[in-house]
């Protein structure tokens, strides 16, 4: 890397360059992207982009985990702005993941590509996935020890975002109908989860209901 390029300059290189690729990458796949063809986009020779990527899957990673902090940072403004309200932040939270999923389709895309080997090996995505992980379930675990919703924090994230995810895929790929319309859908996906959250100790687990049933045999 040429010494006379400034710490700035640098950041500044490496976040045109990953700009480039994440829409290439989306209209054509990783396979479907040479380093040459970045070069070329960027009006550079063709070993610049090597000076600060090792390779496509290492720009690849590091557009996805540049994508989860903005998605984290959205999530943070929104629970910050509902002040300590646990129903506001929970509320807050999933309205932000919606906005960014649609403000910014091509970065959602690519933060959750599976095609990707061996994610573990960069430890920015491995932080940033974490960190977009833990707070899309943060307010769970809020309304948990308030006592309002029942059961295990981590599942009902898991269970939230499955839910939310699979609708933005469906969405963004023009899989649902007009009407009822997106948002019509989302709001009654989150009005049965969130009645799920609240009555869930009233609800027999599938485990409990499954060993009940070999003891009564």
């Amino acid at each position: 890397m040429p010494k006379n390029l400034s710490a700035a300059e640098v950041d500044a290189f490496r976040a045109r360059l990953c700009a480039v690729a994440q829409r290439r990458f989306v209209k054509r796949g990783v396979d479907g992207v040479s380093m040459r063809q970045l070069a070329d986009a960027l009006g550079c020779s063709p070993m610049t982009p090597y000076r600060y990527f090792r390779n496509k899957e290492e720009i690849l990673a590091a557009v996805r985990a540049a994508a989860f902090d903005r998605f984290a940072d959205a999530l943070e403004a929104a629970t910050r702005r509902a002040r300590g309200d646990l129903h506001a932040a929970g509320q807050a939270t999933g309205e932000a993941y919606i906005r960014f999923a649609l403000s910014e389709p091509e970065a959602y895309r690519l933060m959750f590509d599976l095609t990707q080997p061996h994610p573990e090996r960069y430890p920015e995505l491995v932080r940033a996935t974490a960190r977009a992980r833990h707070l899309m379930s943060a307010s769970l675990e809020g309304l948990v020890k308030a006592g309002v919703f029942v059961g295990d924090p981590q599942l009902m994230g898991y269970a939230f975002w499955a839910s939310m995810h699979g609708l933005v895929v469906l969405h963004l790929a023009g899989k649902l109908p007009a009407k009822p319309d997106f948002r019509s859908i989302q709001e009654e996906a989150m009005r049965l989860l969130v009645a799920g959250a609240r009555s869930g100790a009233a609800m027999p687990r599938p485990r409990a209901v499954a060993t009940a049933r070999r003891r009564a045999r």
